[in-house]
């Protein structure tokens, strides 16, 4: 990559600042993972461009969720059941107003799994007029983290498209943002806009972006690695580590 190319990113950085100001509530929603078994345990790049964001806007308004640091339950697949999609129906809302306010979280796993987390982000969610996922590639799709969260939000989208109910996030606007070292980049960021879209969100394209180290797919060496680090820490970390 070339200076003029991380000017460029830097360029893309500063508009995604711009662009999150006129929100009143955003909700930053990070999914790599690292081994956090250690006090001073490293932070994924994605992770850590979500806090660089919100220092650089000094912005209370700003919630951060470290969607690893959750007990989420796999998604039980409701959708496509012999009997039929039962994702998202009114008998799978969460009966609990502390955790479910707003009315609106609809999860048979959450029902049948006491101890699971997800009302934690949805309850963010219905909160905010703004989301912003932060995710990884990893073998040429979105970590499994991310995959986990939105298969586990499936009911987001079903009330409207299947259930042909009232789209519930057409006034929250969306944006997912990258983080890829060789391979498949763009066209992970292409699909997952799309999931946004077909989810009922406003995809915002200032808020959606992939930053990808090399294009040689093959590039697998331990410095190419570290440089990547460096590379990304130079562009889009004020520290500069």
């Amino acid at each position: 990559m070339t200076l003029d190319d991380e000017q460029d990113y830097k360029n893309i950085f500063d508009d995604t600042l711009q662009a999150l100001k006129k929100y009143k509530k955003i909700l930053f929603l990070t999914t790599s993972n690292r081994w956090n078994g250690e006090e001073n345990s490293e932070k994924p790049k994605s992770t850590l461009l979500a806090y660089e964001i919100a220092k650089r806007l000094k912005s209370s308004n700003i919630s951060i969720i470290e969607v690893p640091l959750l007990k989420i339950y796999p998604c039980e697949g409701n959708v496509s059941t012999k009997s039929g999609n039962s994702c998202g129906l009114a008998s799978a809302r969460l009966k609990d107003p502390s955790k479910n306010p707003s009315g609106n979280h609809r999860c048979w796993a959450s029902i049948n799994n006491h101890d699971d987390e997800l009302w934690k982000i949805s309850k963010e969610l219905f909160e905010s007029d703004c989301v912003v996922f932060f995710a990884s590639v990893r073998w040429g799709q979105t970590n499994s983290e991310y995959q986990k969260l939105i298969e586990r939000l499936t009911w987001i989208e079903n009330r409207h498209s299947t259930l042909k109910e009232e789209n519930i996030v057409k006034d929250i606007d969306a944006g997912i943002i990258i983080i890829s070292q060789n391979w498949n980049g763009k066209q992970v960021l292409d699909t997952q806009k799309k999931v946004l879209e077909y989810f009922g969100f406003n995809a915002v394209n200032n808020l959606s972006w992939n930053w990808q180290y090399t294009d040689v797919d093959t590039d697998e060496s331990k410095q190419s690695y570290i440089d990547a680090n460096k590379q990304f820490a130079r562009i889009f970390l004020e520290d500069d580590r």
